[in-house]
């Protein structure tokens, strides 16, 4: 992304004010729907601590173009790392929310000072101060109110089905919806941590003080749950805004050993196996799902990598070799590649070659699989993703379940159903029938990007908004 201006002016009209929550998944959708913003002739100030901010610029680089213009309006304030300690991962938690990167969690209020300091630096030299923030991060922005000509959106990370889901609960259950929908819905139970529920609760607390919400979603995905959304009893009347893909949907391919290999294979050959920056699978868990991966048959291109850690290093799964059983690499040479570090996921997916994707269902990852019409075989973790597994499988029918969230989610998922959800996905007509749906589904998500698209007139309909 270049290094850092820091004789940038602050003068001007309208500025935006981007405050990420200083996780991978939150902190792309946000870098990406900087990029987007500041495109339409904005400046957009990202905030974040050095580490962070460098970790997303370089992982955003992937599947973007190289044209200056595309970050010519965007600017970064580096802060200094925050002060906490966080412990490895745990690949054998019964439950599998990221409970190392608690310490991360609570030390974003330490940024409340540094980030309250530059909406004042920016309000006073600007019309207006438009602030986009991680629905998670409302406590660092809560000062924002002490400025007349500053204004807050919130922007949640995950699935609108998700978060309507979650607030239509929080809320008392307002009004009364479809019994037969309510039964897809699984319980938030081994979701998240006692201390991370409580964490959220607090910060949507501060959602009061926003003039609105921002989502990244698309209407042709999501609009029964955006409509559900937007009902008074949820909204509050306040204005919302589904601007999603956030991610390109053109993708400019660049070099990666995987990327060449792909290049030798035949059209949706090839599954893409990985589960996100937050999960770390146990030495057993890993080798039943080797041994799935080469009973299947199916080719593959298979993420191995630990959970990121709170400074966002420690990706590197130096010993995948070791987890793996005697021989294997040898044995599945020819059809599937291992790989211990980052990955660009999003040309991977993007690519000829990809026709199916064994995923956590993290929404970052939904996102990018759907737009580019790649059906998914849905293993969800902990946090919002038995939610939006659902929504893909259930809802949009683009994808399968590895295993129901509800059954015995503590227990070992053996090679023997890993190998018959990969065969039933990349191996079949009902694999073939969701393959096509996520296409076409694809097609429409990049239809609605695309100039006069439904969601190219949400963004124009945003920006016009802010600078009003």
């Amino acid at each position: 992304m270049g290094s850092i201006n820091k004789q940038y002016s602050e003068e001007g009209d309208v500025v935006v004010l981007v405050v990420p929550f200083p996780l991978q998944g939150h902190l792309n959708q946000l870098l990406h729907l900087s990029r987007l913003i500041s495109t339409r002739n904005v400046v957009v100030h990202f905030v974040g601590t050095t580490p962070h901010n460098h970790q997303a610029r370089r992982r955003m680089i992937n599947g973007c173009d190289d044209d200056p213009k595309s970050i010519a309006n965007l600017i970064f304030h580096d802060f200094p790392s925050l002060d906490y300690q966080s412990p490895p991962p745990d690949p054998n938690s019964a439950i599998k929310f990221p409970s190392h990167l608690q310490p991360l969690i609570d030390a974003t209020s330490l940024l409340r000072h540094p980030v309250g300091e530059l909406i004042r630096r920016l309000s006073d030299k600007n019309r207006r101060v438009a602030i986009i923030y991680d629905s998670l991060m409302g406590s660092v922005v809560q000062d924002f109110v002490d400025f007349p000509n500053a204004e807050a959106y919130t922007f949640h990370s995950v699935s609108a089905f998700s978060i309507f889901f979650f607030l239509w609960e929080n809320m008392g259950r307002p009004f009364e919806m479809d019994e037969e929908i309510l039964k897809m819905v699984p319980s938030i139970q081994g979701c998240f941590t006692p201390e991370f529920v409580k964490f959220v609760q607090n910060q949507h607390g501060y959602m009061n003080s926003s003039s609105g919400r921002i989502y990244n979603t698309c209407r042709v995905i999501e609009k029964q749950s955006l409509d559900l959304l937007a009902r008074t009893e949820i909204s509050k009347k306040k204005k919302q805004w589904a601007l999603g893909p956030f991610n390109p949907v053109n993708i400019t391919t660049k070099s990666h050993e995987c990327l060449n290999w792909l290049e030798k294979q035949s059209p949706n050959s090839v599954i893409l196996v990985s589960f996100g920056t937050t999960t770390s699978l146990s030495d057993e868990q890993i080798k039943e799902l080797a041994i799935g991966l080469e009973k299947s048959g199916v080719n593959f291109i298979w993420v191995l990598r630990d959970a990121d850690k709170g400074d966002g290093d420690g990706e590197v799964l130096t010993k995948a070799d070791q987890l793996l059983p005697d021989g294997y690499a040898e044995r599945v040479k020819n059809r599937g590649i291992v790989l211990g570090d980052w990955a660009p996921q999003l040309e991977i997916l993007g690519h000829f070659a990809i026709g199916g994707f064994l995923s956590h269902c993290g929404w970052n990852s939904c996102m990018e699989s759907i737009s580019m019409g790649v059906p998914i075989a849905a293993w969800p973790m902990h946090s919002d993703q038995p939610r939006n597994a659902v929504l893909v499988t259930k809802a949009l029918k683009i994808g399968i379940l590895v295993k129901e969230w509800d059954h015995r989610r503590d227990e070992i998922v053996k090679s023997s159903t890993v190998e018959s959800a990969l065969r039933r996905l990349m191996a079949s007509e009902e694999g073939e029938e969701m393959r096509k749906r996520a296409a076409e589904m694809g097609a429409d998500v990049r239809n609605a990007v695309a100039e006069g698209g439904v969601t190219h007139m949400e963004l124009e309909s945003f920006i016009s908004h802010i600078i009003r």
